[in-house]
C-alpha cells in the first residue's frame, strides 16, 4: 500500500506531488500503528488478524480471507450469520454468532428514542467501521436508509458494537466483534467496497409469518421476506431499490432512462429468469397459511421485554462456571428485568425466568382521570348549610343561605338533622324529628346566586334545608357526599297548607295567607320534589310515594331513591362502573430511550 501511494504520488503533476508525500506519510502512520497487534497503540484490537480456527475453517469451506462478504441478523432468534463467497462464486454460512443483547421488540425502528434495533437492509462502507468505539469495536448499520426516509423515520449510530449493551443496536462480546470487525476489514482489503447487513425480525420461514400473524407489522416483513427469498434463491445478496415507498429486489426498469426513487412510484421494472414469478409463488403461500390459520397460536404483539438474549449467555448468567463465546462485563442487564445483574455469581432466578418468558407484564402507566366539571352529572356537590345567625336585613332575607363545610361529624343521616335557623326567627325541632322538607344540592341559584332562590322561597318555594347534624361521622367519601333521603313533603288539603313545619312558621308567615291552595292528591300519591340539572333548581313531579313518604316521616335512613350518576355509598362506583385506583391496569409494557 505504502509503494503504490509513492507510484500514484509520482505520477501526477508537479503542483500536486506534495499532497501525495502527505498522504503517503499519513498511511505510513497509520500502518505503523496497526502492526503492532498487542502494542499500546488504540488500532491495535482493530488490526488484529484472524484466529488459526477462523482460518482453518475458511480454508475448509472454499473461502478466501479476502473474498466478499453478507452479514444477516435475525433479532427474535438471537444471532448474526456471516456468509462469505466461494471460490466457485455463491455465498456460503460461514459462522453464526449469538447475539448478546438487543432491544425493543420485533418490528422496524420509527423514530428516535424508541429503543428498536434495525430492521431491513443496509449497506457498510470502510468509513463506518469505527476501531475507537466506546463499545470496544462497532460498525454502524448506515440507519436511515432510502426506504426510512421516505417514511420519515429518525434515528442514528446504530451499530453492531462489543460491550453486550445495547439501546438500539445489536451487543455483540468483545471477541465476538473483533472477529466480525475483522472479516469485514479483510473483504475490504479484497477490494469489496461495501457488504450488505440483512437485519430481519426472525428466520423468514412461512411458519414464523403466520405466527406473527397478528402483528401490524406483517406486511413490512412480508416485504422483508422477498429479499431474504431472492438471496436465498439466487445464492448471492440481492440489489436493493427504492420505490413507491418500498423494497425492491434484482428490478431493472423497462425503460433505461428511468431512474427508482424511494419517494416517487415505481416505473415499469422487469426481474430476471423468473425470479419474480418465485417471490410470488411464496408469497402466495405465506397468504394461504395465514388465511387457514384459524384458531392456531400467535406469538405476542409486544413481549414488554425490551429486546432479547441468546439462550447460551442466558445459560451463562444462571451458572457463570459454563463457556460462552466471549467474556460478559461485570454488569449485564436481561431481558425482562429493570435492573442488572453481576456476571460472577449465578443470576436470581426471576430474572432467568423473565427473560426466557414469552411476555412480561407490566403496570401501564395510566394517569389518573382529570376532575369531574362541578356541574356535570355525578361530579362532586356540597349540601346547602344554614346559614350565619348574624346575617340578616333585607338581602339577608331574601338570600339563601351559602354552602358551608359541615364539621366530619355532621353527616349523619337525614332522620335526625334538626330544623334549620333562618335569617327572621330561629326555631329548634327535636333532633329526632324528620326533616320536613327535602334537603337541596347547592346549585347557581345558591351562594352568590342567593338572592334568585330567596324570591323562590318567598313565593312558595321550597323551606330552608336543614343543617347537617353534629352526631356520627360519615361513611361517604369526601368529595362525594351521599345526598340525604328526600322525605316527601306533607300531603295539603283544600282547606290550605298544613302547618307542620316549625322551621317554614317564621319564615313563611305572610305567603301562608296568601298562596293557593293545592288541589287534593289521591291518598296513594305525594308530591315529591326532584332535583333536576344543577343550575334549573327543583321541580316536584307526582309519583306513587307511600312507602318514602312513610319512610320520611318515622326518620327511617334506608337508602333514598338516587339519580343515577350518584353513588349510593362508597363502595358504588357511579355510572356503574368501578372506580380506577390508578395503575393497576397490567398490559404488556413498552420502551423508552435509544442511543
Amino acid at each position: 500500500m505504502f509503494s503504490s501511494l509513492l507510484r500514484q504520488g509520482r505520477n501526477r503533476r508537479p503542483g500536486t506531488g506534495w499532497r501525495a508525500a502527505l498522504l503517503a506519510g499519513s498511511a505510513a502512520l497509520i500502518l505503523a500503528g496497526c502492526n503492532a497487534n498487542d502494542g499500546p497503540s488504540p488500532m491495535s484490537k482493530a488490526s488484529r488478524t484472524l484466529s488459526p480456527q477462523t482460518l482453518a475453517l475458511l480454508q475448509e469451506k472454499g473461502m478466501a480471507k479476502t473474498s466478499p462478504i453478507v452479514v444477516r441478523i435475525f433479532k427474535e432468534e438471537s444471532e448474526l450469520e456471516v456468509w462469505k463467497q466461494t471460490t466457485s462464486g455463491g455465498y456460503a454460512l460461514l459462522k453464526t454468532y449469538p447475539i448478546c443483547r438487543w432491544s425493543g421488540e420485533l418490528g422496524p425502528k420509527v423514530k428516535e428514542g424508541d429503543r428498536q434495533a434495525p430492521e431491513g437492509f443496509y449497506t457498510v462502507t470502510p468509513g463506518q467501521m469505527n476501531p475507537n468505539s466506546q463499545y470496544y469495536l462497532s460498525f454502524d448499520l448506515g440507519y436511515p436508509n432510502a426506504f426510512d426516509r421516505s417514511l420519515g423515520r429518525t434515528g442514528a449510530n446504530l451499530m453492531v458494537h462489543g460491550d453486550c449493551t445495547s439501546r438500539g443496536c445489536y451487543a455483540m462480546t468483545d471477541e465476538q466483534v473483533q472477529e466480525v470487525f475483522a472479516l469485514g476489514r479483510e473483504s475490504f482489503m479484497g477490494g469489496q467496497r461495501s457488504f450488505q447487513v440483512q437485519a430481519y425480525p426472525f428466520r423468514m420461514t412461512t411458519a414464523n409469518l403466520v405466527r406473527h400473524r397478528n402483528n401490524p407489522n406483517l406486511a413490512f416483513w412480508k416485504m422483508l421476506k422477498e429479499g431474504s427469498d431472492v438471496f436465498e434463491l439466487t445464492k448471492a445478496p440481492p440489489k436493493v431499490d427504492f420505490c413507491g415507498k418500498r423494497y425492491v429486489f434484482n428490478a431493472t426498469p423497462a425503460d433505461p432512462s428511468q431512474r427508482f426513487q424511494a419517494a416517487a412510484a415505481c416505473p415499469e421494472y422487469t426481474q430476471p429468469g423468473g425470479l419474480g414469478e418465485a417471490i410470488a409463488t411464496r408469497q402466495r403461500e405465506v397468504s394461504t397459511r395465514i388465511a387457514s390459520a384459524g384458531a392456531q397460536p400467535s406469538a405476542p404483539v409486544k413481549t414488554g421485554k425490551d429486546g432479547g438474549m441468546h439462550k447460551v449467555f442466558l445459560a451463562k448468567l444462571e451458572n457463570p462456571e459454563l463457556s460462552a463465546p466471549g467474556s460478559l462485563p461485570a454488569v449485564v442487564k436481561p431481558p425482562g428485568s429493570d435492573y442488572g445483574v453481576a456476571t460472577n455469581e449465578p443470576a436470581p432466578a426471576e430474572s432467568i425466568a423473565l427473560a426466557n418468558a414469552d411476555a412480561v407484564p407490566q403496570a401501564a402507566n395510566v394517569p389518573l382521570p382529570t376532575p369531574r366539571p362541578t356541574d356535570a352529572p355525578g361530579a362532586a356537590t356540597q349540601v346547602a348549610a344554614a346559614p350565619p345567625a348574624a346575617s340578616g336585613g333585607l338581602f339577608g332575607f331574601f338570600s339563601s343561605p351559602s354552602p358551608a363545610a359541615a364539621p366530619a361529624s355532621a353527616a349523619a343521616s337525614p332522620g335526625t338533622a334538626p330544623a334549620a335557623t333562618t335569617g327572621a326567627a330561629a326555631t329548634s325541632a327535636p333532633a329526632s324529628a324528620p326533616a320536613p322538607a327535602p334537603t337541596r344540592v347547592a346549585s347557581v341559584d345558591s351562594g352568590s346566586m342567593g338572592f334568585l332562590s330567596g324570591l323562590k322561597n318567598w313565593f312558595g318555594g321550597s323551606p330552608e334545608p336543614a343543617p347537617a347534624p353534629a352526631t356520627e361521622a360519615a361513611a361517604a367519601p369526601a368529595d362525594v357526599p351521599v345526598p340525604p333521603a328526600k322525605p316527601s313533603a306533607q300531603r295539603q288539603t283544600a282547606g290550605g297548607p298544613q302547618a307542620s313545619s316549625a322551621t317554614s312558621t317564621s319564615r313563611r308567615t305572610n305567603s301562608a295567607s296568601s298562596a293557593p291552595a293545592a288541589p287534593p292528591q289521591a291518598a296513594s300519591t305525594s308530591v315529591v320534589p326532584r332535583p333536576t340539572h344543577p343550575g334549573y333548581g327543583d321541580t316536584s313531579s307526582t309519583a306513587a310515594a307511600t312507602s318514602t313518604t312513610a319512610q320520611a316521616q318515622t326518620g327511617s335512613t334506608g337508602a333514598p331513591a338516587l339519580r343515577p350518576s350518584v353513588a349510593a355509598s362508597s363502595s358504588e362506583a357511579l355510572y356503574g362502573t368501578q372506580a380506577l385506583p390508578g395503575a393497576n391496569i397490567l398490559t404488556p409494557g413498552s420502551f423508552s430511550s435509544v442511543q
